[in-house]
């Protein structure tokens, strides 16, 4: 079986958003090596008593990383039958984490919340995949 046959033509758009988010990880993640240099935090300790500024560039990147998996699951879930929506979706709550992370990098921890709009892309594929259960059972 071809799996380009069994996937949805649009996936493509899906995968693109699979490599964005990619990006943003990198991203993320150089700048986390940016500050410990910058604020001479070794490894492997992940946080610093002395430095908040650091603490906030490492905890925007720690965050992504808790959530991911799960966006991941649910973003490939909800392209298999909604592939545009899903990467539209996927996008929001990509672009959404660099928002986060500049705002937390500002060392206020409340401006993290500039990427709270993420949660419009995070909850939009958890209700995708619900609903493409919900058709497989037979359901809806």
């Amino acid at each position: 079986m071809d799996v380009l046959s069994v996937l949805p033509s649009s996936f493509g758009y899906v995968i693109f958003t699979y490599v964005y988010s990619w990006v943003m990880l990198g991203y993320l993640g150089v700048k986390v090596g940016a500050a410990r240099k910058k604020f001479g935090v070794q490894y492997p300790t992940m946080y610093s008593d002395k430095e908040p500024v650091f603490n906030c560039v490492q905890r925007a990147h720690q965050n992504t990383l808790e959530v991911f998996p799960q966006w991941l699951l649910f973003q490939t879930l909800a392209a298999l039958v909604y592939p545009i929506s899903a990467s539209v979706l996927g996008a929001v709550w990509v672009t959404s984490r660099f928002s986060y992370a500049w705002g937390y990098y500002t060392g206020d921890p409340a401006k993290r919340m500039n990427g709270a709009y993420g949660y419009i892309g995070y909850f939009g594929v958890i209700i995708l995949s619900i609903s493409v259960a919900l058709q497989l059972l037979g359901i809806f």
